[in-house]
């Protein structure tokens, strides 16, 4: 049986207990902050790089004097949290907004960057908490993984092989930076979950287009190292002159997705009523409004709640959303996602009735008065 709309019917996020603000570094690591605003912008995001303007350095540039490049809070996984416990209560979460249990379910796709384990992915660990008998396997798409795994999972139930897909997606980033690298400063932690199933006729995706991200490569390596134990521990990498090979390429992949999106839909630029964005950095929502001429307004920008999480950020831009009421039903919203050594994509769809589920709190602040208090190690 074909089931020609389908789409997403429930969405919820989960973050982790511990928020650090920008006074916590001017605090704990006052050195490192001074350096860095003597140096007006450190390591990754050098001016210098950019012997020309293009449209992601104009954006760059108001955030060049600030040490934190926009930067105002980041999460961070406290004590007995990692990206499982995340990946879990966003699961939930998105089931009780649906009115489903997990036995509801007949497919698990994960995408988590990066799993707890060196050589095996989430998904099977995750279906096991979760009590599921059903399929459960692992996605990778880096930070493009959200529009590739509603793709996916919606070619899939469309198909007719499956009922209800749950996607999950995390982004667990202090795990792979110590604590006094600044570039920790711009990364974040955080998941979230949507249900993809049979929806109401005329929604759900009407079109879409990826391309590979061959050009990003090289650019984020991975250097594993050993933990005062022994233990295998990862360390993300950002090699100089990431920022200029991003900003040379972001302007094609983004049009060329979203556009390809557009024309794969049958409909216009100007009828999409919104436009969900990963954001990676904080002007970055700014950079695709003036590369496509639309209005900010046609956007919204969840960097300054969360900073970087990676894949996690397309979610979050799309619950905010819905949440604040700039998505309603029958809304053309266009997805737009780019991950490095992976895919850029972009996907038009129809917004349905979507339930979500509750609004993320804080089980924990950070006091960052104390300047005894410290990040926990990484799990």
């Amino acid at each position: 049986m074909v089931h020609p709309e389908v789409g997403i019917s429930s969405l919820a996020l989960s973050f982790p207990s511990i928020r650090l603000k920008k006074d916590y570094y001017r605090e704990n690591y006052p050195d490192l902050v001074a350096a860095a605003e003597q140096k007006s912008l450190a390591r990754l995001f050098s001016l210098g790089d950019f012997p020309n303007s293009n449209e992601y350095e104009l954006e760059m540039t108001p955030y060049i004097k600030d040490p934190f490049r926009g930067t105002v809070e980041r999460r961070v996984l406290g004590s007995g949290e990692s990206s499982l416990t995340l990946e879990y209560r966003a699961a939930m979460d998105t089931l009780d907004a649906a009115k489903l249990s997990p036995n509801d379910l007949d497919l698990l796709l994960v995408a988590s960057f990066l799993p707890e384990q060196i050589g095996f992915g989430n998904a099977a660990f995750l279906a096991r908490q979760l009590g599921m008998s059903c399929a459960a396997w692992n996605l990778d798409a880096t930070c493009a993984s959200t529009p590739i795994a509603l793709q996916t999972a919606c070619a899939l139930v469309q198909a007719g092989g499956y009922r209800n897909a749950l996607v999950v997606i995390s982004c667990t980033y202090s795990r792979f930076f110590d604590q006094n690298d600044t570039l920790s400063w711009f990364f974040s932690d955080g998941a979230g979950a949507f249900l993809v199933s049979d929806i109401k006729p005329n929604q759900g995706i009407l079109g879409s287009k990826t391309v590979n991200t061959s050009v990003l490569c090289d650019q984020f390596p991975f250097k594993l190292t050993q933990d005062e134990q022994g233990n295998p521990l990862l360390r993300m990498q950002v090699l100089k002159g990431t920022n200029k090979v991003v900003g040379e390429t972001a302007v094609e992949l983004l049009s060329t997705c979203c556009l390809g999106a557009i024309a794969a839909a049958n409909v216009t630029l100007e009828q999409i009523d919104f436009f969900i964005f990963n954001t990676p950095t904080a002007w970055f929502a700014s950079f695709c409004t003036r590369v496509l001429g639309i209005d900010p307004e046609r956007t919204i920008n969840v960097y300054p709640l969360y900073a970087n999480i990676g894949p996690t950020l397309s979610l979050a831009n799309l619950y905010h959303a819905a949440q604040l009421g700039k998505i309603r039903e029958n809304d053309l919203v266009l997805i737009y996602g780019f991950g490095a050594a992976s895919s850029a994509s972009a996907s038009v769809m129809r917004w349905g009735n979507v339930a979500l589920g509750p609004v993320p709190v804080n089980e924990l602040d950070l006091a960052v008065k104390s300047s005894s208090h410290r990040i926990p190690a990484p799990l």
